[in-house]
């Protein structure tokens, strides 16, 4: 079955057949599919009052372990945004009452990001239904093809440099 991107493709050969555009169809439905994703994903946390990012951040402060905190520079590692972003982030999540700043015991310059209790429940609350959403977007994929396509992309982003685990 043809898909948009081998159109594309199609249309490269015939008027650059000098040039091998086997890249663009990876990257090209890479690119399709991270838009559609993000639709897909954008929808499913509006409909519990939540932006994606507003989910990864409690996500990730609830994975940590009790007592679900963490600073903000290891919150900004593991959101990738700058620090200015991740600050805006810790506002908004505070103003809303899902996160709350605390001194950290252990450095008295420094601020732990912990979740609240209500940010726990909803974290909480979300969580299996986001699985059960990510299972259904890759409902399509048997399971040994599932793990064959992480493998694969795991593979492709520690290539890339992208070996971060905090």
């Amino acid at each position: 079955m043809a898909d948009a991107v081998d159109r594309i493709l199609d249309q490269w050969r015939s008027e650059r057949p000098d040039v091998d555009v086997w890249p663009m169809g990876v990257i090209g439905r890479l690119n399709r599919l991270s838009r559609i994703l993000d639709r897909e994903l954008k929808e499913f946390f509006s409909g519990h009052g939540l932006e994606h990012w507003e989910f990864d951040v409690l996500a990730t402060l609830r994975r940590s372990g009790p007592p679900y905190e963490l600073t903000a520079g290891a919150l900004n590692r593991a959101a990738m945004v700058t620090s200015g972003a991740i600050t805006n982030r810790i506002d908004r999540l505070s103003a809303r009452g899902l996160v709350e700043r605390v001194p950290d015991e252990e450095d008295r310059r420094s601020v732990r990001v912990r979740l609240t209790d209500g940010g726990r429940a909803l974290v909480d609350e979300v969580v299996g239904l986001h699985v059960a959403n990510e299972v259904r977007l890759l409902g399509a994929l048997a399971p040994d093809d599932r793990d064959r396509l992480a493998d694969l992309l795991r593979g492709l982003l520690e290539s890339l440099g992208d070996t971060s685990i905090d």
